[in-house]
């Protein structure tokens, strides 16, 4: 009789949320109608090269254009330029981008169709700062997001305001062409407007909510960003602005139906599986003692639900920087998991970002278990004094527990799922 391996078990489970989450399915569901003119395909994500190549397969007609992906994150596409940039803090080559994004949909007509595929990461790779603003400017804007806890729709809602190319303002160029926007979400809720801070698809904030937002999580913006957005210029395009009136929006993979897939993939292996929400967010430390809690209670008094139980969870949690560790949201979550679990035998987890790259390292997560705080100490490692650090990567790196799966082609935002075979407790 095999023996069950929890850790795969656990990989099983994340490989089937990538795998429901692969673009091609969406798109062949919702393929537009060739039109009397021209194609033009523009892109811009962690997912939009992998997005790109599955357009070509289906797609039986002429096509051009150019999409804008993280480094590392290409795909061999044949009409379909691919270009790669910085993130999560944007560069040259992201500007660069970004006008050629823009000049692709210019002087187009009615006759004519663009095609937008759009994922998370969109953002800081579409680097194209308003009148008055550089790249210098909008690197500082991403540097104090990245460092002040705001979720990733907070965080979009800031990025539009200084863009020429973010708030819908890319399909506004593209008119009168229809727009068709194929949405691969990483937002908790699914707002598409907030996907790569929406650049086919304007939504309702305006700057006000913007300088809102930079006041409540006490951002410090160059004094030119905060001018901007205290002036007119700053103000958004309306959904109900005629210019999107034919456009369509097909959001074709999310969290929920990732979570669903993994779930599936756990009653397979004969296992419950209980999916807690595909939309938590919160700082990842606190999200993750609230996770510790519940998976603590079902091992030790088999309650709310009885073993052997699979918890999954998804949606976006934060990181607020407290020292300059290395690390990202989901190896975050787990060492504070791990710290809550710890003595607790019969609890396995996995955490990690869908897209193969947790923060700015080369790793989808992490695992932990109930012995994971007392591998580290062994190897020399606080687990404690590593979280205060935000230093979780080098933790879990020096007991060899980190995930590393390279880019997934997606990008459904984090995957959380925690194993509870058992009822019992190794704590004195």
């Amino acid at each position: 009789m095999q023996t069950f391996d929890p850790r795969s078990f656990l990989r099983q489970t994340f490989d089937a949320a990538v795998m429901a989450a692969d673009p091609i399915h969406g798109i062949r569901q919702h393929l537009p109608e060739k039109p009397k003119g021209r194609t033009i395909v523009v892109g811009a994500g962690k997912a939009s090269a992998q997005m790109a190549a599955a357009l070509e397969t289906l797609w039986q007609g002429p096509m051009v254009g150019v999409v804008v992906t993280r480094y590392g994150f290409s795909a061999l596409c044949k009409h379909i330029e691919v270009i790669e940039a910085s993130h999560p803090v944007p560069d040259e080559a992201g500007l660069a981008a970004s006008r050629r994004l823009l000049q692709a949909v210019g002087g187009l007509t009615a006759d004519d169709l663009v095609i937008a595929l759009i994922s998370g990461g969109g953002s800081a790779l579409l680097p194209s700062p308003a009148a008055g603003l550089n790249l210098a400017d909008e690197i500082a804007v991403n540097q104090a997001l990245l460092a002040s806890g705001a979720p990733i729709s907070a965080m979009n809602t800031i990025r539009k305001h200084i863009s020429t190319i973010k708030g819908g303002r890319l399909a506004a160029t593209a008119h009168p062409a229809k727009v068709v926007s194929f949405v691969v979400s990483d937002i908790p809720g699914d707002n598409p407007a907030l996907v790569a801070s929406g650049p086919t698809v304007p939504d309702i904030g305006n700057r006000q909510d913007a300088l809102a937002l930079i006041d409540a999580y006490r951002m410090s913006l160059p004094d030119a960003v905060m001018a901007h957005l205290k002036s007119s210029a700053a103000d958004g395009l309306e959904p109900s602005d005629p210019r999107f009136t034919k456009d369509e929006v097909h959001v074709i993979a999310s969290a929920a139906v990732s979570l669903e897939a993994a779930a599936e993939e756990a009653r397979r292996h004969g296992i419950e599986a209980v999916i807690l929400s595909d939309s938590i967010e919160g700082e990842a430390r606190d999200v993750a003692s609230v996770h510790a809690a519940i998976a603590r209670e079902i091992a030790t008094r088999n309650r709310p639900f009885a073993t052997p139980v699979l918890l999954l969870s998804g949606g976006e949690t934060t990181v607020t920087l407290r020292a300059k560790g290395k690390g990202g949201r989901n190896s975050e979550f787990l060492l504070s998991f791990a710290l809550g679990i710890n003595g607790v035998a019969g609890i396995h987890a996995v955490a990690a970002d869908t897209d193969g790259i947790d923060g700015s390292d080369d790793n989808a997560g992490a695992f932990a278990d109930g012995h994971t705080v007392e591998r580290m100490r062994k190897a020399g490692v606080d687990a404690k004094s590593m979280l205060m650090q935000n230093n979780a990567w080098t933790a879990f790196h020096a007991i060899d527990d980190l995930l590393v799966t390279g880019p997934t082609g997606t990008n459904v935002n984090d995957f959380r799922a925690i194993l509870i075979q058992e009822c019992r407790s190794d704590r004195g």
